[in-house]
């Protein structure tokens, strides 16, 4: 075998008592695709964080084309020819394409070239990539998988020569993911490597030409793609036999818990965003929300929640009106919500894990007497939840925002099943989770139906869908195209009425 593109030799990273890298080697081959697997909080990230220069490992050495080098920041990974797309995307909403491409070049490339020139160059280097899009745009108007195509080109117009890719596809539509995955082997034919971090197993096994799989900070193994199956990774990342291919027992729904009668949903400069939504969702049910991201399933959502009033229609609970629903009305109605946005919506991230577990009570009982916070109670809530959902922080005080993805949204589902009396409304509760977390999650959510709970299920994940649902909505440009049975059968008629077939026409 050549000599690496890239070698990590003993890395080693702690955050306090928390060894987050524990002697990790690691490498990259010139030309190859190489997926980094494990559990959330298995330091993944940390360790790409360290080869983007973001951290300093305490210990180890990075070799690059053969020479040792210091990283002491992401501007030397930029001019070792390094780049790093994020999980959460790092543009300016406001900028257009080309502004948000040149923002923070080192120094301009051509600083008195005309603007048309400049634009004419740009197309021709995304042409040149496979990665068409027009530089003119605002990157706020492009969806999220046009949005991930502007990080890319970012990084290559400063002459990447490895990519690392931070959970890529974990906001992409499955059409999206097939595009991205033409982009990627379209980017390895021209001489580019990539480092490809994920969760979901089929994906590295369909793209990757190697894995290498993290555990509890530490390198379990490298396994040539060709030799690995789903089976093989799941337990090397978890350590123990997980159950891939599940279902939940069906069936079971008793009266109607939430009606959504004509409800429609209009907002300024946008237009109608629901169209006349009828819903009726019963204790003890599942009902699923299929639909490409972007087509009313957030909004429908917040509607429900009481975060945004709907414009026209009416909201029953259990029979009874609900007159201008707010967020607390609808938690005192013994609603829980855990939202898509974990970081922006669902968590403080500078609070403790401890608090962030009671964020949504911290004025009621037994938490709060006569005005003051009982952080005793506070604090054996928390590791209640910790023991309860296996949430892995340092301690009970460490801020929310250093934990991993997933143990974040561990911390949400810990608060928010202890809100849901009586309804419960998840978006992507799994999105970005890891094999063993997603089971979890899923036999959290599944314990929920049992205690005679309505839980709304929104995901892009049709496999979550059919595996949970007892019946699955397809919205479609903010209207419901049809319900079906969740059933494995009824997955071509989901798939047709998310690309905007009605479920009459179908069958």
């Amino acid at each position: 075998m050549p000599a690496p593109l890239l070698e990590m030799r003993q890395i080693v990273k702690t955050f306090g008592p928390l060894r987050a890298n524990d002697r990790v080697d690691f490498e990259v081959q010139t030309g190859e695709i190489h997926a980094l697997l494990g559990e959330n909080g298995a330091g993944k990230t940390t360790l790409m964080n360290i080869l983007y220069g973001l951290y300093q490992p305490d210990a180890g050495e990075i070799y690059w084309k053969g020479e040792k080098i210091t990283l002491h920041s992401p501007r030397d990974a930029i001019r070792y020819r390094i780049g790093m797309i994020h999980q959460h995307l790092m543009l300016v909403p406001n900028f257009t394409v080309l502004e948000n491409i040149l923002v923070g070049l080192p120094s301009p490339r051509e600083p008195f070239l005309p603007i048309n020139e400049t634009l004419a160059r740009l197309e021709d280097f995304a042409a040149q990539y496979g990665l068409p899009i027009d530089p003119t745009v605002k990157v706020k108007q492009l969806p999220l998988g046009l949005q991930q195509r502007v990080e890319i080109l970012k990084a290559l117009f400063r002459g990447a020569d490895l990519l690392i890719l931070d959970e890529p596809t974990a906001v992409l539509s499955p059409l999206e993911v097939e595009e991205f995955f033409a982009v990627l082997k379209n980017l390895v034919g021209k001489g580019v490597s990539i480092i490809f971090i994920s969760h979901k197993l089929d994906e590295v096994l369909r793209i990757s030409d190697r894995i290498t799989v993290l555990r509890q900070g530490r390198r379990i193994g490298t396994i040539e793609t060709r030799h690995a199956t789903q089976q093989i990774l799941a337990e090397m990342m978890v350590g123990r036999a997980v159950a891939l291919d599940y279902s939940f027992p069906k069936g079971g729904a008793t009266q109607p818990i939430l009606e959504l009668k004509g409800i429609s949903l209009i907002r300024p400069k946008v237009g109608r965003v629901l169209k006349d939504l009828n819903l009726t969702l019963h204790s003890g049910e599942i009902l699923g929300i299929a639909g490409i991201d972007g087509n009313g399933q957030e909004e429908l959502a917040d509607v429900v929640c009481g975060l945004i009033p709907y414009t026209e229609g009416e909201m029953l609970l259990e029979g009874r009106p609900i007159r201008n629903p707010t967020p607390q009305k609808m938690k005192d109605c013994g609603l829980g919500y855990v939202p898509a946005d974990r970081q922006s919506v669902g968590l403080v991230k500078n609070f403790s894990v401890a608090h962030n577990l009671v964020l949504k009570s911290l004025d009621d009982p037994p938490y709060n007497t006569y005005g003051f916070l009982r952080e005793k109670v506070v604090r054996l809530n928390a590791q209640q939840v910790l023991r309860e959902f296996d949430i892995r922080a340092a301690d009970l005080l460490q801020p929310v925002g250093e934990l991993s993805g997933g143990n974040q949204q561990k911390v949400i589902l810990g608060r928010e099943l202890q809100l849901a009396k009586r309804l419960l409304v998840a978006v992507h509760p799994t999105r970005g989770l890891d094999v063993g977390a997603t089971e979890s999650v899923h036999r959290f959510l599944y314990s929920q139906k049992e205690k005679g709970i309505g839980l709304l299920l929104i995901s892009a994940d049709l496999d979550e869908l059919l595996a949970l649902s007892d019946r699955i909505a397809v919205l479609f440009r903010g209207e419901i195209l049809g319900v079906v049975p969740g059933e494995t059968d009824s997955l071509p008629a989901i798939s047709r009425m998310m690309l905007g077939e009605r479920l009459e026409a179908i069958v």
